[in-house]
């Protein structure tokens, strides 16, 4: 019988090329060791006193070692960065722990307090890691939103060239085969604009294993095709050399036909089978039997083992030779076929998602791969040629601290009084283009992001102003018709982005874009407008981009029942308590056009530095008279509104004597205030308090408890104890979001909002429907002072 060497295959490359092949093996085993041993000590060796799963994923880090292993230590430089896909977090670690950037004492941390993360985070880790994952989905499309962040920079702030690869290097994505599951990735994948970023290249774990099963249906041609419809460059990367070897032989291919043509939990059965199990099993009973049978009865009981394992993704060469076909033209996927669990007892097993190597598996482990199970994390020896290669990777891999731009400074008023009538839809753009005059530092700063609703949301004078973002100049063909009102001009100048009909798409670039600051040294503003409705479709991977480090401006326009029109798909309900749960972010609903400038200008202050903060703003487009805004004409009693404003809110009336409050916040206010007038003529003196930020003033609450450290001045000026009255709170969204203002003093209150979906109509008769109307105002009123 004929045995092949599995780390040298049937290579007749020198013996140069064999040692380092030797050498990368080495390293994969050790890598495989450390990461299965950081997840075997957090749950059979660190004590758990209350008996709560801890976890990790041994065999989705086993299927990825080698990929990562050839990744790291042969192809990757200085400029490139890698999302590795969340459950293989400990083989980052494990590898970072060999290039010297990870201090011992963290490998016995895995999942514990202050120690390394469930999965790989850039704000909680203590060693390199490039991008947060954890969220299915959003970690495989960040580095494609980085690449063009990072473009947007280098055009706006200076060029950065690289001689071996563009734009500074290559954006890596490490993807399990069941991620590709996420809607959220071919929302990326299809975006147009994603076919000129050469630099991305996404490598598929293609072991066609979920977290219950083996799943039955995963065809990677049709994966290859829909990568390939997209523009993509696709490598598929199948068998390794052992298998490949074998398929040369006479009866090879019909080894090939039989394997190709096995449903997926056939071949995984296969992987648990011994070798006369495997003389049995696999030539199958169709006509290509035979000459199987032959082929495989050459081969000794290792040799056929090993090779029915030997999967392209677990090759070296293999690898390396997909790594070498990369086109730097255009994206690239390399789909790797490989075994969840390979290397580890566990390997194929359709239940191994989760499984842990029980005491005397792992110490079998270790015998096989030549180390200590009592003594786990042992570097290789100083003489050792693997030693000499961390050194030589690490030293490559070394990254030069990020210099970070101070940004520049933002005004805190333009000071304008705004007069008539106007929305807060429509302050958002003049707000914007008043701070290109006012401070164009600053406004070089902002990038503005929507999702094919520029027009819509009133933007359009904006990018009018100051174009569209695109790498290179592209011919405004409309730019001669008198007619067209938006310009539509893309040059490396630009300003704003469009992507398609995909918010999940959109938040992903602002994180991005809003971590340029850390990432590039370059702080960037990014504001991204799309319909409120939406919101809640883009809070999940917005969420996660802001844990990341992401710091940016989401705008939810149109927004409420006050879209009367649109009927209720189109109106929101739950998002003013956004800023209420959101962490790292505040949110505002501005009730007037000066309090849209002075939150939104605030909100940018806060951008692309280390204690920055993420901001929502909730907008309108009821038009609303700009007079009842009743704006300070002095000075610093001007400046004390603009704070009040920031802060959370502001007494908008207040009458000697009152017996009731009504706080209303947003597009509600002419209601407001109509109900205090028609609540006087009738001998009940109101108070009129417009609040800006339930978020804001609900940190004020709790910090005046001591639970926080936010500032509380702002209740003591909007809620004085020696104005307690019976408070009635009205917003164009869900009542709780306000009904907590009645605990500052503890009054009695009443709290009216939407509740239900919403109905088509005028606007007086939704406002009805849903009892935040005037007359349901001054009704509240009455009943909560018990008239």
């Amino acid at each position: 019988m004929t045995s092949l060497s599995p780390t040298t295959g049937n290579s007749t490359d020198g013996d140069s090329a064999a040692g380092g092949r030797e050498t990368l093996h080495d390293i994969s085993e050790r890598v495989l060791w450390l990461s299965t041993s950081m997840i075997h000590h957090a749950n059979r060796i660190r004590p758990n006193p209350t008996g709560l799963k801890v976890g990790g994923h041994q065999a989705s880090c086993a299927s990825m070692v080698t990929i990562m292993t050839s990744l790291w230590f042969e192809q990757l430089c200085a400029g490139d960065r890698v999302s590795v896909k969340p459950h293989a977090s400990p083989v980052l670690h494990a590898i970072n722990y060999l290039l010297g950037e990870l201090d011992e004492k963290y490998l016995t941390t895995l999942r514990s307090y202050g120690g390394l993360q469930s999965y790989p985070s850039r704000a909680k880790d203590p060693d390199t890691v490039d991008y947060s994952t954890g969220s299915v989905g959003i970690g495989a499309t960040a580095p494609i939103w980085d690449a063009m962040s990072r473009r947007f920079v280098d055009s706006a702030f200076g060029e950065a060239s690289s001689a071996t690869r563009p734009f500074q290097g290559r954006q890596y994505s490490l993807v399990g085969d069941a991620e590709l599951d996420e809607g959220a990735v071919w929302e990326a994948v299809i975006d147009p604009g994603i076919g000129e970023l050469g630099e991305i290249v996404w490598i598929v774990d293609l072991n066609r294993q979920s977290l219950d099963r083996v799943v039955p249906n995963i065809a990677a041609r049709r994966l290859e095709k829909m990568f390939d419809a997209a523009g993509w460059q696709v490598i598929t990367v199948r068998f390794g050399r052992l298998l490949e070897n074998l398929f040369a032989r006479t009866g090879g291919d019909a080894l090939r036909r039989r394997i190709l043509g096995m449903p997926n939990p056939e071949y995984q059965r296969l992987l648990r089978c011994s070798a006369s199990e495997l003389r049995d099993r696999l030539p199958g009973n169709g006509s290509d039997a035979a000459a199987i049978t032959e082929l495989i009865g050459d081969l000794d009981d290792v040799m056929l083992t090993e090779s029915i394992r030997n999967l392209g993704g677990h090759d070296l060469d293999a690898l390396r030779e997909a790594y070498a076909q990369i086109d730097d033209t255009r994206p690239t996927v390399i789909i790797a076929y490989t075994v969840k669990g390979f290397g580890l007892p566990t390997q194929g097993h359709p239940q191994n998602h989760s499984s842990l190597l029980t005491v005397e598996e792992y110490v079998s482990l270790a015998d096989t791969l030549g180390t200590d199970a009592a003594s786990p994390w042992g570097r290789f020896g100083d003489a050792s040629a693997a030693a000499r290669l961390c050194t030589e990777v690490a030293e490559r891999l070394r990254r030069e601290p990020v210099s970070i731009s101070r940004p520049p400074a933002v005004p805190t008023d333009i000071g304008r009084t705004p007069k008539g009538t106007a929305t807060t839809q429509a302050a958002l753009g003049r707000t914007l283009i008043d701070l290109t005059r006012e401070a164009p530092d600053a406004a070089r700063r902002v990038v503005t992001v929507s999702p094919d609703v520029s027009s819509t949301t009133n933007l359009g004078g904006w990018v009018n102003k100051v174009g569209v973002w695109s790498s290179a100049e592209r011919h405004d063909w409309f730019g001669d018709d008198a007619e067209t009102i938006m310009h539509w001009r893309e040059g490396p100048t630009g300003q704003h982005m469009e992507l398609g009909i995909a918010e999940t798409n959109l938040v992903g670039l602002m994180g991005e874009l809003g971590a340029t600051w850390s990432r590039w040294g370059e702080p960037l503003f990014p504001i991204g407008v799309m319909y409120d409705p939406f919101v809640e479709r883009a809070l999940e991977p917005w969420s996660y981009g802001i844990y990341a480090g992401g710091q940016s401006i989401l705008v939810g326009t149109p927004s409420g029942v006050t879209l009367a029109a649109e009927g209720g798909a189109h109106q929101s309900i739950k998002t003013p308590s956004i800023g209420l749960e959101q962490p790292g972010c505040i949110s505002y609903e501005p009730a007037f056009a000066i309090d849209v400038e002075w939150t939104l200008l605030a909100s940018i202050a806060k951008l692309g530095r280390p204690d920055g903060t993420s901001a929502y703003l909730r907008l309108s487009t009821r038009p609303v008279d700009q007079t009842l805004a009743d704006v300070p004409s002095d000075p610093a009693a001007r400046e004390r509104r603009r704070k009040q404003v920031v802060a959370g809110g502001y007494p908008l009336v207040r009458r000697d004597g009152a017996t009731v409050t009504i706080a209303a916040m947003g597009a509600l206010m002419p209601e407001a205030l109509d109900a205090a007038a028609r609540l006087e003529q009738i001998g009940i003196l109101t108070d009129v308090l417009c609040i800006t930020s339930p978020g804001q003033l609900y940190r004020a609450v709790q910090a005046r408890q001591g639970h926080g450290d936010a500032e509380s001045w702002i209740l003591d000026q909007l809620l004085p104890a020696d104005r307690a009255t019976p408070l009635v709170t009205v917003l164009d969204g869900h009542p709780h979001t306000l009904a907590f203002l009645a605990t500052v003093n503890r009054v009695a209150s009443t709290s009216l909002g939407v509740s239900n979906f919403g109905q088509v109509g005028s606007l007086d008769e939704v406002y009805k429907h849903h009892h935040i109307d005037t007359d349901s105002i001054v009704g509240a009123a009455l009943d909560v002072t018990g008239q």
